[in-house]
């Protein structure tokens, strides 16, 4: 069997904005390579700005309510997290 391992593209940088926080701080997504293996992360305005220029993002929209609903069980992420309680 000759099974070739998927292929991704580091070079590909996304972020997904999650909220403008009133604080300043902006939450986001930020992933390299593949849009839903992600890391949930929190910078000041200017410094979201500067990090997405400096990493050539692409932005990726909002995300579908129907993406949250598969698999509710484990489908969540901080910001969830500490914006609701879990059961």
């Amino acid at each position: 069997m000759d099974k070739q391992a998927p292929v991704i593209d580091v070079s590909r940088k996304y972020v997904r904005l999650i909220e403008r926080r009133p604080d300043g701080f902006i939450e986001f997504e930020f992933a390299i390579g593949e849009p839903d293996l992600f890391a949930e992360m929190l910078l000041p305005a200017e410094a979201f700005k500067a990090f997405c220029e400096a990493n050539e993002v692409i932005h990726l929209g909002p995300r579908e309510a129907s993406d949250a609903a598969e698999n509710a069980d484990w489908n969540w992420s901080l910001h969830q997290a500490t914006h609701q309680r879990f059961r």
